[in-house]
């Protein structure tokens, strides 16, 4: 990597993984401390209890704490592995090892995609209907989380080793 391109390139993808790392970290750390907060969010949104009420759509609502729980202790397990990923593919960006970095970054970002576009936009936007909710609506912010992961994955992917800005 020896051209201007490359290096900032690099360094763009090194410091993107970087900040999607400490977020996600962040997040899981604020999820494990403060632990009751996003509970509710969870045990509401999967309730059901602040959308129209539909009867055609209350039969998907899960009413078990327990199981609300265990949904919750999963996406805290699942984004704490992300950011571990995340924080590795870093690591990896930082050594200049792009195979790993791509490698690890990806796994983390998808993820990341999968948690928030998958589980929070899909299943609880779309299947708990979320969106219904003014209180217990996460959409906006699972919305920025894909967003922002997706953007870090593209600028993964770059061409790094082409020289693209060239003067004739």
């Amino acid at each position: 990597m020896t051209n201007p391109t490359s290096r900032a390139l690099h360094l763009t993808a090194t410091l993107l993984t970087a900040a999607v790392a400490l977020y996600t970290a962040l997040v899981a750390f604020g999820n494990i401390t403060d632990f009751g907060t996003n509970q509710q969010f969870v045990r509401h949104v999967l309730a059901m209890d602040t959308t129209f009420k539909d009867d055609d759509l209350m039969w998907r609502a899960v009413t078990s704490k327990g199981l609300q729980d265990a949904a919750y202790v999963a996406i805290i397990a699942w984004e704490t592995v992300a950011a571990l990923v995340l924080i590795a593919g870093t690591w990896f960006w930082i050594r200049r090892d792009l195979g790993r970095a791509r490698s690890l970054s990806t796994y983390g970002l998808l993820m990341l995609m999968l948690l928030f576009g998958g589980g929070f936009i899909a299943i609880g936007g779309e299947w708990f209907a979320m969106w219904q909710s003014g209180d217990w609506n996460g959409l906006d912010a699972a919305t920025r989380v894909l967003v922002f992961s997706g953007i870090v994955l593209l600028v993964q992917y770059l061409p790094f080793g082409q020289a693209t800005d060239r003067t004739e």
